[in-house]
């Protein structure tokens, strides 16, 4: 069982990059482990750290001014290859929700699965938040799933999410625990259909 998610307030960690796809996310070099933990210390690894595995200070999370539990990135975001390590290096880093106006489908389903929450929003708001976090520190942000709404300072947007990934987030179920979950019901109608 993972963490239940109803509503998150965060600070956020903006990251205006388009088209990142999940080789950049976690690199295929870290792919070996064998359990979902650790992945988060290779989460952009490329991008936070040079040759000489020094951290490059320009990078967001580098950056001691930004800090939270919710990712905010550029358009199209995990897109490339199915891997679903990209949605466990994000969730292990300490991430709970991913903010883009697009995200690769595959990406989207792995991040779901996992207990990451991949947050839809229009391209307007992307940008206003994305402009919001650059330029007012530790503003935040709120994730409401039970009523699928994002906000920060006065703006709102409602998202999509899929019902039933909606009620495996709320209760902290993956499908197997979903399963689990109705076994009483799954019991009585084998039961009645005996």
């Amino acid at each position: 069982m993972k963490e239940k998610f109803t509503t998150l307030v965060s600070t956020g960690v903006p990251l205006p990059i388009e088209n990142i796809d999940t080789d950049q996310i976690i690199p295929a070099r870290f792919l070996k482990a064998t359990t979902r933990e650790g992945f988060g210390d290779n989460l952009f690894r490329d991008w936070r750290y040079d040759s000489a595995q020094n951290p490059m200070a320009d990078f967001a999370l580098n950056q001691s001014r930004y800090s939270g539990k919710i990712l905010v990135a550029g358009k199209n975001f995990g897109c490339g290859s199915s891997r679903e390590h990209a949605a466990w290096a994000i969730y292990d880093y300490g991430f709970r929700v991913v903010v883009s106006s697009f995200f690769a489908d595959i990406f989207k389903n792995n991040a779901l699965n996992n207990g990451l929450l991949p947050v839809v929003v229009s391209d307007s708001f992307l940008r206003s938040l994305l402009e919001t976090l650059e330029r007012e520190l530790n503003t935040s942000i709120t994730v409401n799933l039970q009523d699928q709404k994002i906000k920060f300072n006065d703006r709102e947007e409602w998202f999509e999410i899929n019902a039933y990934k909606k009620t495996c987030l709320t209760n902290g179920y993956d499908d197997i625990d979903y399963l689990l979950s109705l076994r009483n019901e799954i019991k009585e109608y084998d039961l009645s259909h005996a």
